[in-house]
């Protein structure tokens, strides 16, 4: 198999991919895609699936022909595919908060465990579903930013991360080892850039306790015939990436194609749209194979997280309950990967933003939608598919109208925020930074946001209304931000 980075084709991939599951998913439920009538189950639990650190676009449901995801794409196949789904926070504690909340900036209000419970659900949580330092809380087992009030139980799943027994590869440094010694973790400035090749069968890795923690909830709850609510936090693809040996022999470094790299591509990008990580401040610049090193943990890391979801899929298959329980699969955020020579999170370009989300909901037909919307949707979502209410501080809208008919739509814009704001339409991506700054990209012309148009004359019109959507999303749900003075910069803003 060619091993090859899709993100320089990945619109006609994706487009290619999104027609397959289209089709796959009608034929599979006997009508189009935009036929989708309730048959009116009675939804008694509701498990909830989330990676972290994973962008939508190396998942096979999205359109990456590399990325082995066999059991995230069989969801996919049986469920809601959101091809455009937006975080709010881009690093995982304003993410996470944001989304267990249903508010855009803050974690204030009922949660969404505690509302589970407070209608009368078992509400559990195993992993990282608020923040958590990975790997530090994962290596000492604690709770990180837990919400105790969110559980009725929860659990960690502790693992060596870093540490555990195999060959250890510092990239950005060009370190590679299989001693135990000095090697990159918790606080340590080049953390991100580490891969374990494990020894093992990975049952000793934290996402494998997960999923067989989240087993064993499930077979209890299901033999009591209790309503649950089952948060399940999976820590992979974040670094470290670390996973068995045989999800790295699926991803041959040297056949990997790093992302495309455009002349000055960083020329019209405002100084507070820069990563802070880059390819020559982290040092990977030097060491160009490492580079698709990177990729390839970065692609063992999500397969074997996706071995994780397909044991506790097929657990609710073999205990019969999938009738009766809506599993929703999804992410903290996007990462970069050497995009625009950028790496990590933080920042609000579209590999960061962009976020996979997938509904499989009993009474639902699967298919495949491009309307908007955002992680905060989740908690008002999840409620009405249970059958509860929903507390009227929730800021996020009820997407079961998107589920029932796919080309309806409950916002036109996915908001996301990060030292500023970035607006994404069917057709542009703008962002407004808080020293006044601004980005603009024709998302049809411009998938991958090389050239900012923010003062191109033929984008005038587009720009004007991009400008007056975001006011009005700011005033509408009362957001602020710190304004920061602007920086006096030689950055083009057109070319």
């Amino acid at each position: 198999m060619s091993q090859l980075n899709p993100w320089p084709q990945a619109t006609a991939l994706a487009a290619v991919k999104i027609v397959l599951v289209c089709v796959l998913v009608a034929w599979h439920a006997g009508t189009s895609c935009a036929d989708n009538v309730k048959t009116t189950p009675e939804i008694k639990n509701v498990v909830l699936i989330v990676s972290d650190d994973l962008k939508a676009s190396v998942l096979g449901c999205y359109g990456d022909l590399v990325c082995q995801t066999p059991h995230i794409d069989s969801l996919a196949r049986s469920g809601m595919v959101f091809q455009r789904a937006y975080c709010q926070g881009t690093w995982c504690a304003p993410s996470r908060q944001s989304f267990m909340h249903s508010r855009y900036q803050n974690g204030s209000g009922v949660n969404l465990g505690a509302n589970f419970q407070n209608q009368g659900f078992y509400s559990a949580r195993v992993g990282k579903i608020y923040h958590m330092r990975v790997p530090g809380d994962i290596i000492a087992g604690t709770n990180g930013l837990d919400i105790r009030s969110t559980w009725t139980d929860r659990y960690n799943s502790a693992g060596q991360e870093a540490h555990s027994p195999g060959d250890y590869a510092c990239l950005n440094l060009d370190i590679f080892t299989d001693g135990l010694a000095n090697r990159q973790s918790t606080k340590m400035q080049h953390r991100a850039f580490v891969t374990v090749v494990l020894d093992g069968d990975g049952a000793d890795q934290p996402d494998a306790k997960s999923a067989a923690k989240a087993i064993e909830i499930i077979n209890n709850k299901t033999s009591t015939d209790t309503p649950f609510f089952l948060a399940v936090g999976l820590v992979r693809p974040h670094y470290p990436m670390v996973a068995p040996k045989k999800y790295f022999d699926l991803y041959p470094w040297q056949t990997i194609k790093p992302p495309l790299q455009v002349p000055n591509d960083l020329a019209d990008i405002p100084s507070m749209g820069k990563a802070k990580s880059t390819s020559r401040k982290s040092g990977i610049a030097k060491f160009p194979d490492n580079q698709k090193r990177m990729w390839a943990g970065y692609y063992a890391s999500v397969s074997f997280m996706d071995e994780q979801v397909g044991k506790i899929i097929s657990e609710i298959d073999r205990l019969g309950i999938r009738d009766t329980t809506a599993i929703v699969f999804t992410s903290d955020h996007g990462y970069h990967l050497g995009e625009h020579d950028f790496w990590l999170k933080s920042n609000l370009h579209e590999e960061v933003t962009r976020v996979p989300l997938i509904i499989d909901a009993p009474g639902y037909r699967p298919g495949v939608t491009s309307s908007p919307v955002e992680l905060v949707d989740l908690y008002p979502t999840l409620s009405s598919l249970s059958a509860i209410e929903t507390p009227a501080e929730a800021e996020g809208s009820d997407l079961t109208p998107i589920l029932e008919d796919p080309s309806q739509r409950v916002r036109e814009t996915a908001l996301s925020i990060h030292n500023g704001f970035a607006l994404r339409s069917d057709a542009w991506t703008y962002i407004r930074y808080t020293d006044g700054s601004e980005e603009f990209y024709d998302m049809n012309s411009d998938p991958n946001q090389f050239r900012n148009i923010v003062n191109a004359p033929n984008a005038k019109e587009g720009v004007a209304e991009a400008r007056a959507a975001l006011d009005t999303r700011i005033q509408q749900s009362g957001l602020s931000l710190k304004q920061k003075k602007k920086k006096k910069s030689t950055d083009k803003t057109s070319r």
